[in-house]
């Protein structure tokens, strides 16, 4: 194994242990709650429990279809957003759906998880990159390669983890740090 190589298994290494940490912090805030609890809201804001989830679960199944298929895996769901014709409630987006339980919705987040590492830990580079698709959001001509994506998902679990944390405490007074 070159010196690369190994610097690179070291990185992977730290990277999914660092999303791990921070998906486990997320899915530890929903712990002994009712489907009824992580569907309410207890601040000003629209946010739940399950409708962080959802929003997460989303957000990686799309950043992990980039890194394979690049801006073409993206483009529907950008366009649907961008279209004020379409009918669409995001809030419909953001809370379980009928007949799902958080159980359910946790399990798919534990299985997403998985497909991620298991996605990370067999790409020959983390260098490799695709242009992001055109939307006002990202910067024109930018290019994201997998670690920029990985990196990003790490922030946005990071980011919603606490959201999570206050929305549970809001809830029950349970927090998940300190």
């Amino acid at each position: 194994m070159t010196v690369t190589e190994i610097a690179l298994d070291q990185e992977r290494t730290d990277l999914l242990a660092a999303l791990g940490r921070h998906r486990w912090f997320l899915t530890y805030t929903m712990q002994g709650l009712t489907d009824e609890q992580a569907a309410t809201r207890t601040t000003a804001s629209e946010l739940t429990l399950s409708g962080i989830l959802h929003h997460l679960t989303e957000t990686e199944m799309q950043w992990t279809d980039f890194i394979v298929h690049g801006p073409g895996a993206m483009t529907a769901a950008i366009a649907t957003w961008m279209d004020p014709a379409a009918d669409l409630d995001p809030r419909s987006r953001f809370r379980l759906r009928d007949g799902e339980t958080l159980a359910d919705a946790l399990a798919a987040y534990a299985e997403l998880g998985a497909r991620t590492h298991a996605l990370i830990a067999s790409l020959p580079s983390l260098d490799a990159d695709h242009a992001l698709p055109s939307a006002p959001w990202f910067e024109p001509g930018a290019r994201w390669s997998a670690r920029r994506v990985l990196l990003h998902l790490i922030a946005e679990i990071s980011q919603h983890a606490g959201h999570a944390d206050i929305v549970r405490e809001a809830l029950d007074g349970q927090r998940t740090m300190g």
